[in-house]
């Protein structure tokens, strides 16, 4: 007898695509953001206490939302931004992210996020 997969209940599966769009793709990108403007010291953003933490859950939250929900309307423009296999119902949370790992531009995405954080955050810490 086989077993076939239950498919997720909806409301779980957006939270899911949700979560794995803000923290894997949000975070890194607003975080590097955050890094510029205190580069740049425009700091009218981040300046106050928490505010870059405030900025970059905010802005990956939107991130997160705006991506599940424009992503499957719009895939030229999402191309880049988009790993589907974040909004599949029938695959669970790990093997969302180990499919997403597994891919080929999913390393180079990292190791440029990493690079490109790593420059910054010696810029900034070159500043004071």
């Amino acid at each position: 007898m086989t077993a076939l997969a239950a498919p997720k209940l909806t409301a779980q599966n957006r939270l899911e695509c949700f979560l794995l769009h803000a923290l894997f793709q949000g975070v890194p990108l607003y975080s590097s953001v955050v890094l510029m403007i205190k580069l740049v010291a425009a700091s009218e953003i981040v300046g106050e206490r928490y505010g870059a933490t405030i900025f970059i859950v905010l802005a990956a939250s939107f991130h997160g939302m705006l991506t599940r929900w424009l992503a499957p309307r719009f895939p030229r423009f999402f191309r880049h931004n988009n790993a589907p296999m974040f909004g599949d119902a029938t695959l669970s949370f790990t093997e969302k992210v180990s499919r997403w790992l597994a891919e080929p531009k999913t390393a180079v995405e990292l190791l440029s996020n990493v690079l490109l954080m790593s420059v910054l955050v010696i810029g900034v810490a070159s500043i004071r």
